[in-house]
């Protein structure tokens, strides 16, 4: 149990190295080459695996959480009607609110983290 311990901080950046390179995949599928640059999403990610930095996950949490709650809202009016999207759009409501959701965690995750070793 002791080495899955050791591992278990580094979930949320595995989490998002993974998220990218799946849309790094789907893009490129449709782009080609022009889908290279997601992978730069990637950088600080696999940066804070090898070298983590308390500022650099602080900042990350913080980012994400914002996107993630900004990501909320707009599942959030999609489910209440408030906003109506396209049919193609609400063909993705299962997945993108899991999406959603896990990404909000992810990032709450990350903020911890930076917080449990700052005290």
């Amino acid at each position: 149990m002791k080495p899955l311990n050791q591992y278990y901080k580094f979930i949320p950046y595995l989490y998002f190295i993974a998220a990218i390179a799946y849309w790094f995949t789907d893009v490129n599928k449709q782009e080609g080459i022009s889908a290279y640059p997601i992978l730069l999403f990637a950088v600080p990610f696999i940066w804070q695996l090898f070298k983590p930095s308390k500022h650099l996950n602080f900042t990350l949490g913080i980012v994400f959480v914002c996107l993630s709650s900004y990501m909320i809202l707009a599942y959030l009016s999609d489910l209440f009607k408030i906003i109506s999207f396209s049919e193609t759009v609400k063909s993705f409501i299962i997945v993108g609110g899991l999406f959603v959701f896990t990404n909000f965690a992810m990032s709450l995750w990350m903020i911890r983290n930076s917080i449990k070793k700052t005290f």
